[in-house]
């Protein structure tokens, strides 16, 4: 099915190695532009206040001049006006010479002479003196004003008072900082440009080079999906791609580990189910082969085929029973039980089974436990662990079954005077059909699956199985149930 054009580029944009693409080139770019800015800034910044500095220094000397020739008396001194001229000339700007009555006296645009200014920047240096004095500049008009009081010198009697006889008005035009600026924006543009395309280079060379180490890694990966292989992925020595491969890898292991203990169960299963047959069988052609069997014989042929059926059986529901307790989706039914009657009944169940090869069986409830869990499938847990305690223990011994809890779990201890679980075996009794002494369970009729059954009703409930052993002396086992089921919603 074709793609719109819409989707082609959500693809494109899905690629990480065009997402590095595009930030690697806005980032280039807008460093470009933060750069082009901040020289350009710095430039003009730089240059009005050296044209500044400079027009001010002429400005003081000039009004020390004024102040000698007497020119806001008197404009008619060549040597004062040929000065204003030439600082207006110099700086391509305009000179307004303005006494303490606000009258423009001067002006070298030949102008506003004799007219009145209101200016809060001239009345502001007329009153204030040497600190009220001004430098503006204004970028949109390309001009910077300013103005410089005309300071009359004060006599002995008057040593500490400044009068300010007038001010001095100064527009400058900065034409020359903006060609320069004009010229320096060319320039910088252009090389901008260049830097660009430079950066563009890159970062289709960056982006190619950072992520082909995923694109080797997904390879690899597509190697170990499509079965070529079987290996632990390999792939560059960086950071970001060991996270990855680390992950995938004992992601691996667990599937690999998940498909070894599949196999084994398929392997056991059909072992378990097939030995009872042939049992069954063997005795079937056994019969079928004599002729005139005696009835006795008959009945003894037909009880072991009986007996094969029997473990057939148990074996089948040992297997339904684990298979709904793997079912993620399986609902608990839960409802408050007593859980010292429970056990009590449990036990009364199997003392009988006990009682055969005189072991006693003592329950020791240390409170009243109420629990909110499914009576049916913990019941088949602990008798599970009851059961396995008479069946691996020793002639004339015991078991001890002892119920506590708190404000939050309940918990049963099953111990027993049995012959122990050796160290080595103790992380695998709850896999499938594991037996620690395999003659010894069939021997008794065990089917390998009841620990396993055991556990996954606990987990169910959200609680935890514990074992503690030694071997030849006994075992412990220790169930720990939240006493309120929670669900996950």
């Amino acid at each position: 099915m074709s793609l719109s054009i819409k989707d082609y580029f959500i693809n494109i944009f899905k690629s990480l190695r065009v997402r590095i693409f595009i930030i690697v080139f806005i980032t280039g770019i807008v460093s470009c532009l933060v750069v082009h800015s901040v020289i350009m800034d710095s430039y003009e910044n730089r240059a009005v206040s050296v044209r500044t500095s400079e027009v001010q220094t002429q400005m003081n000397i000039l009004a020390n001049h004024l102040i000698t020739y007497n020119y806001l008396a008197d404009t008619s001194s060549e040597v004062i006006n040929a000065e204003l001229d030439m600082l207006a000339n110099l700086y391509d700007g305009r000179v307004m010479i303005i006494n303490d009555d606000l009258s423009i006296i001067k002006d070298t645009y030949e102008i506003s002479t004799g007219k009145t200014i209101i200016s809060e920047e001239v009345v502001a240096c007329l009153k204030q003196g040497t600190s009220g004095a001004i430098s503006k500049y204004d970028s949109q008009n390309g001009y910077i004003e300013m103005t410089t009081p005309i300071i009359q010198s004060s006599t002995e009697e008057e040593a500490e008072k400044e009068i300010v006889k007038g001010v001095m008005l100064v527009s400058v035009a900065t034409d020359t900082i903006n060609t320069t600026l004009s010229i320096l924006n060319r320039r910088a543009v252009t090389i901008e440009l260049i830097v660009v395309i430079l950066i563009f280079i890159f970062a289709i060379v960056a982006s190619y080079y950072m992520v082909k180490p995923f694109d080797r890694i997904t390879a690899a990966i597509n190697d170990v999906k499509a079965g070529y292989t079987d290996k632990p992925v390999t792939g560059p020595n960086y950071l970001e791609t060991e996270h990855v491969i680390n992950a995938f890898n004992q992601l691996l292991k667990q599937m690999k580990v998940l498909d070894d203990s599949r196999q084994e169960f398929v392997s056991n299963v059909s072992h378990e189910l097939k030995t009872p047959i042939t049992s069954m069988k063997v005795l079937a052609d056994s019969l079928l082969a004599q002729e005139d069997v005696p009835s006795e014989v008959y009945r003894d042929f037909m009880s072991d085929i009986v007996d094969e059926i029997d473990r057939e059986d148990k074996i089948i529901n040992d297997l339904l029973a684990l298979v709904k307790m793997d079912k993620k989706a399986t609902d608990l039914n839960i409802s408050v039980v007593d859980v010292e009657q429970m056990t009590e009944i449990i036990l009364k169940r199997l003392r009988p089974i006990a009682r055969k090869r005189n072991i006693e069986i003592i329950l020791e409830s240390k409170r009243k436990i109420t629990a909110e869990i499914d009576e049916v499938k913990m019941s088949l847990a602990i008798m599970n662990l009851v059961e396995n305690a008479i069946k691996y223990n020793k002639e004339n011994g015991w078991i001890k079954v002892v119920l506590d809890a708190d404000h939050q779990f309940f918990t049963i201890d099953i111990m027993d005077s049995g012959i122990g679980i050796p160290e080595d075996s103790i992380a695998h009794i709850y896999e499938r059909f594991y037996r620690v002494d395999k003659s010894r369970s069939r021997e008794i009729g065990g089917t390998g699956l009841g620990l396993s059954i055991t556990r996954s009703a606990i987990l169910m409930h959200r609680g935890s199985i514990k074992v503690d052993s030694v071997l030849g002396e006994g075992t412990t086992f220790t169930v720990k149930v939240p006493l309120i089921y929670v669900t996950n919603n």
